[in-house]
């Protein structure tokens, strides 16, 4: 869904949720879109959120950090809380992920509660990744309407990171969107619908152990390797 001139993905996320069929589903979104309004309209369509809470809502927010920072120093002591822990080792880092859910009745009288719709559970994420030069530590808040368990939450916001690590991050470092230099029309949309079809077809093509760089090169080069890729996604 493109966003509009001046505008942002405030506006755009409601219409894309229209769009969707979603019932059943996890939506997951970043703080910007993090709104009791798109809250609301995710409950309405029979699905759950789990929505980044960042300091674009300074209240609840210092309120959330706050709690879980009392709560660890008694290690959850009397609190009703599920834990989740995880260590993933590969390119030569690895991340430790401890994911805390509560439910909602655990932090009393939560800033303007009501508002968010569905809301059951507030959870935070502490990953440390140890790189081969330096350790970083971060700390997440999230609000999401599905109950405290910390294992289903903890799976959902890494598919949420995943689509980070293995789109955008491609897009960027791999086909150089953001020092792409075509902004005139609607030419930019129409390159990026491109370069995410290309980055779907390199990906179904399994028929060798290369890198998307290495495969793309590869099928500029080889007429009959880029007919492999263009027809990877064919059921026939």
């Amino acid at each position: 869904m493109k966003v509009a001139d001046k505008s942002n993905e405030i506006t755009a996320i409601p219409a894309l949720l229209t769009l969707l069929e979603i019932t059943g589903c996890i939506i997951t979104i970043d703080a910007m879109g993090t709104q009791t309004e798109i809250a609301r309209m995710i409950i309405a369509k029979g699905a759950n959120y789990v929505l980044t809470l960042k300091a674009n809502h300074p209240t609840l927010y210092t309120q959330v950090k706050t709690w879980f920072a009392a709560a660890q120093t008694t290690s959850f002591k009397d609190i009703e809380v599920t834990y989740d822990h995880r260590v993933e080792v590969g390119h030569h880092r690895r991340e430790h992920r401890q994911v805390w859910a509560v439910p909602l009745n655990a932090i009393p009288e939560l800033y303007q509660a009501s508002a968010w719709v569905g809301l059951q559970s507030v959870v935070m994420v502490i990953r440390v990744r140890h790189l081969w030069n330096k350790t970083t530590r971060e700390v997440q808040f999230y609000l999401s309407s599905l109950a405290s368990d910390a294992v289903t939450i903890a799976q959902a916001i890494r598919v949420h990171w995943g689509i980070e690590n293995q789109l955008h991050w491609v897009l960027d470092v791999t086909f150089g969107e953001d020092r792409s230099r075509i902004r005139t029309g609607r030419s930019p949309e129409n390159m990026a619908l491109l370069r995410r079809l290309a980055i779907s077809l390199l990906n179904q093509e399994t028929s060798t152990k290369r890198s998307l760089r290495q495969k793309a090169k590869r099928a500029a080069m080889d007429h009959n390797y880029m007919l492999q890729v263009l027809t990877s996604a064919s059921p026939l």
